[in-house]
Formats: C-alpha cells, structure tokens, sequence
C-alpha cells in the first residue's frame, strides 16, 4: 500500500449465512472491531501462526481503502465516494482461541488481530466495481472451491456500512475496511496452496498466497 493505515476496521457477521454457521446471532447493527497495522501480512511472506494457539481459520473478504478523509457521512453515497481502491484479503481468526475468549467474556483481539492476521492482495481502482451492491469474488484452497461472495447478500450495503463506520470512526486515507466474510470458513492447514479471485469490470483480479 501506498500509505500505511493508521487502523484496519473489520466488521463481524455481515453475511447472514456466516453469522448461522459459527452459531452467531444475525445482528441489527454492524459489528466493528479493528487489527492494527502490525497485523499487515504481504502474501509473498506465506500464512504461519504458533500451532499452540489452536487452529487458524480463513475469512476471505471485499477490503476497501480509503482515499479521502470520511467522518459522519451523511449519505451512502458520500461514503462511497471516499473509496480509492479494492482488494481482498483474509481475516484469519484463531478459531479455538476466539471460542475460548468468547465463553470467558473477554475481548477477542488475541484471536483476530496477532501479527499476520490480516493478508491484502495488490490494491487495485475502485472503479473496477462497477456496482457495489453486486460486487462478486471467491476464495479456493488447492483449487477447490471453499467461499463465494456477493455483495448482494450482505445485511448491511457497502454504501450504509461505510456511513455508519465514519460515525463511530474517523477515516483517514490509507485506512483500510474489511467488510466481512461469506459462508465457508475453515481451517488452514500446512501446504495449502491459497487463491482469491476479484470480479473487475475489466478483467478478474488473482491473488495467490500458501501456508507455510
């Protein structure tokens, strides 16, 4: 990236079929928690954590990066606006760790926001979505098919997801959004071979990264 992010926003449970999944209630708002710039990972450096955290599991997700300051957007379309680039990128979540933090009520960052926990592919022109609300990509491991995305079935659209973050933070450029992940998730494993595909008006971006 170009500028280094002063914060990560990523939302929770933004597709419903997730939320069911991991037996996660289906919100009524959005669900915000942040990784630190630390937690930036290049995809030529290979996924890796401490085997005794438990398992590691991928959340392949739409990540968006901000261009232009954004506090308060009065307007999806506002919102919208300040998105420079696109890519995607995985949320990796220490699966076991993060249902052990969640019996004991305690905050999940150990489990989401560790060095390495957030992989972004090349940033690529906002204006290769031509529709945010139908915005598509997917996610393979070993060139099986793990997670399909569309922006058409998120609970909440990008344009109201993106207003509803500037109020409660305030965007900066460089700040990146990752805006949450399909139905799919699953354990990593040592060897898999990673691939995520961005549908562009274009052409399909790629983006192919491996665990260690």
């Amino acid at each position: 990236m170009a500028i280094r992010p002063s914060k990560i926003i990523c939302v929770g449970r933004s597709y419903a079929d997730h939320a069911r999944e991991l037996g996660n209630a289906v919100p009524d708002q959005a669900v915000l928690f942040l990784k630190p710039p630390s937690s930036l990972l290049g995809l030529d450096e290979g996924i890796s954590w401490n085997p005794a955290w438990g398992s590691c599991h991928f959340e392949c997700e739409l990540s968006l990066r901000i261009d232009q300051p954004l506090k308060d957007a009065s307007s999806p379309e506002q919102a919208l606006a300040a998105i420079g680039a696109v890519t995607l990128g995985l949320d990796l979540t220490l699966r076991d760790l993060q249902d052990s933090l969640k019996k004991q009520g305690y905050p999940w960052e150990r489990s989401k926001a560790f060095d390495g926990s957030c992989v972004l592919g090349d940033w690529v022109d906002a204006s290769e979505i031509e529709d945010w609300q139908q915005a598509q990509y997917q996610f393979e491991i070993n060139d099986e098919l793990r997670q399909s995305g569309n922006t058409a079935n998120m609970i909440f659209d990008i344009g109201s997801l993106l207003m509803e973050i500037s109020q409660v933070f305030g965007l900066e450029p460089g700040d990146v959004i990752m805006t949450g992940t399909p139905s799919g998730v699953a354990p990593l494993h040592s060897g898999d071979q990673l691939k995520m595909t961005l549908k562009g008006k274009t052409q399909d971006f790629v983006w192919n990264t491996w665990v260690k």
